[in-house]
């Protein structure tokens, strides 16, 4: 029987270089809804991230990866994003020598999606209008230079870009200013409203989540799942950390 999910995890269990890091978590997210996954630094909150798009410098011990209705455990990171899956990274890469706006085209082909030059064209300029990005920066060559509100504008260009089903962010608000802060907000707002996008956001802080509508949150303690809940509980963790959470896992 098809899971009725567009994302769902049973079970999972991942490691790297052996060492165990994810044990027997169970995730499951409906399609155009918010869900948050909290917890302290070390948690395994973006290892979880990586394994759902496939990284192989982790490896699937046990359970299941399941997305918009079929098994992904053992795709490949280009067939997941194929698939309709994106991860924006905790720390962006630099790419020397390459213009953004290349990087951009290659990401547009590799999904297998048809655009002429001039279209292209237009679309990322207005997006960038529309991120308060200068677009003189598509030319740039891919990070070098950027100041981490930078890259999480090309970062939040390439989701309404590539319009994914489920876009997974890593620590967006990051190092972040206020303006920025904003700027990455109002990204996700139009992925949002324009794509009826699905969003998982990793995170241990709780500024990026004022802007939002959760529908859910999700707690991260030493690679396991250990609550989940409205998002009530995001003002509770701001309040008073993740201390009840992380001592309800100790006494397991």
């Amino acid at each position: 029987m098809a899971s009725s999910f567009l994302l769902s995890c049973r079970g999972l269990s991942a490691a790297a270089d052996e060492t165990p890091i994810l044990h027997d978590v169970d995730l499951e997210v409906p399609a155009g809804e918010v869900h948050v996954l909290m917890g302290p630094n070390g948690a395994g909150k973006s290892t979880l991230g990586h394994v759902l798009m496939g990284d192989p410098a982790y490896s699937v011990t046990s359970g299941s990866v399941e997305f918009d209705g079929a098994d992904i455990t053992e795709l490949s990171p280009d067939k997941r994003s194929r698939a309709g899956l994106f991860l924006s990274f905790q720390a962006p890469v630099e790419i020397p020598g390459v213009p953004l706006r290349s990087f951009l085209r290659a990401m547009v082909e590799g999904r297998g999606q048809k655009m002429k030059n001039k279209e292209f064209r237009k679309k990322i300029k207005e997006l960038a209008q529309t991120l308060d990005m200068d677009p003189a920066y598509l030319d740039r060559e891919l990070g070098v230079g950027f100041s981490g509100g930078e890259k999480k504008k090309v970062e939040m260009l390439q989701l309404l870009l590539l319009e994914p089903k489920l876009a997974i962010l890593d620590e967006t608000d990051s190092g972040l200013d206020v303006d920025a802060l904003s700027v990455v907000s109002r990204g996700m707002e139009l992925y949002r409203e324009q794509c009826d996008g699905t969003l998982l956001i990793i995170t241990h802080n709780t500024r990026i989540l004022e802007h939002l509508n959760v529908d859910c949150v999700h707690v991260m303690v030493s690679g396991r799942l250990v609550a989940a809940g409205p998002s009530g509980l995001i003002d509770e963790i701001d309040a008073q950390g993740f201390e009840r959470f992380e001592l309800d896992n100790s006494a397991e």
